[in-house]
């Protein structure tokens, strides 16, 4: 078996959430592919016996494993899964160097790196294995799932398809040749300025002071990064962001192009009023199309729900819903 590397792990509860006193939690690491360590949290009900079904979670993009993905992590396992919130390669308390890059194929083999895993992990069922993104890693999870036939549920919540925004812009936007030209330009730019710093340049975290004229999205992401309420001190979005050039391959690099080859179960959950409703909406209707596979397939749109009522909003996210889908589906 691949041994990880050894990480300096946090030991203190440092969640933005409740310790929940229906699970045990411990701190583990594996490897992925690429030989990066990768650091989790894993989440298991007390007095569990024999074989469980597992569910590895990850995400928002930019955010870390002690937010909202252990909120979703923790929550099920009250509800009978052992599951692991994980960081991604680069970020977090995960290793990977430069820090604060991110990568189509790296962070995809992430969650396939999660599955093996919870494979071999020995009160795990292997048969009874699913993965669950949000935010843009909704679509790192419908991306993987469209790769890994071990997967036999995804369930994708507040999803970003990340390589359409860093194509298009916000709202499609910038879907032009001249202004993904005049994009990649300024990034090819930023390269030479980094290689000669012998640094790479932050991009910044969600803006602060928020500016009165904001878009409502930037507030909506100010409340939950910027606040008491999701703050963390290693989170990229609460802090100083990606590097500059630490989404460039996305530009050029469309993750769903497979989608619609997808057997597994996938559930996809939306606010309707969410900014990013579009990639949801959107992903749902690609991957069903030309699909042989489509009777196990959702989508489920939550009336009034903003983008980051699905990180916290536990009165808001249908975790009855979710937890039905994978006990449905990981039989």
């Amino acid at each position: 078996m691949l041994k990880p590397k050894e990480l300096n792990l946090v030991s203190e509860w440092d969640k933005t959430f409740e310790k929940s006193e229906k699970v045990t939690h411990k701190k583990v690491t594996f490897i992925n592919r690429y030989g990066i360590t990768l650091a989790a949290d894993m989440y298991t009900p007390k007095n569990a016996s024999g074989l469980l079904p597992a569910v590895a979670v990850c995400g928002p993009f930019g955010a870390v494993k002690e937010q909202c993905s252990g909120l979703y992590a923790q929550t099920l396992a009250e509800r009978g899964f052992l599951t692991i919130a994980f960081d991604p390669s680069f970020t977090g308390e995960s290793g990977g160097e430069p820090r604060y890059m991110a990568s189509p194929d790296i962070n995809t083999e992430d969650f396939q790196a999660a599955v093996d895993f919870l494979s071999l992990e020995e009160n795990v069922d292997s048969e009874r294995i699913g993965i669950l993104g949000i935010c843009g890693w909704g679509g790192m999870a419908l991306n993987t799932a469209a790769l890994d036939t071990r997967i036999k549920a995804t369930v994708v919540s507040t999803m970003y398809d990340m390589t359409r925004v860093n194509a298009n812009g916000y709202f499609d936007s910038s879907d032009s040749e001249e202004a993904r030209y005049e994009n990649k330009k300024a990034l090819n730019a930023q390269r030479l300025e980094d290689y000669k710093n012998g640094s790479y340049k932050l991009g910044g975290g969600v803006i602060d002071p928020l500016p009165e004229d904001a878009p409502f999205f930037v507030k909506d992401y100010y409340d939950y990064y910027k606040t008491k309420r999701g703050y963390h001190p290693r989170s990229l979005n609460s802090n100083g962001g990606w590097n500059v050039t630490g989404c460039m391959s996305f530009i050029n690099q469309p993750i769903l192009k497979y989608s619609n080859e997808i057997r597994s179960a996938v559930l996809i959950i939306h606010g309707d009023k969410a900014h990013s409703c579009y990639f949801g909406k959107d992903a749902f209707e690609n991957m069903m199309n030309g699909n042989k596979y489509t009777d196990n397939k959702e989508l489920m749109l939550i009336p009034g729900a903003v983008h980051t009522d699905l990180y916290d909003r536990t009165n808001i996210i249908p975790f009855d819903k979710i937890e039905s889908f994978f006990n449905e589906h990981l039989k």
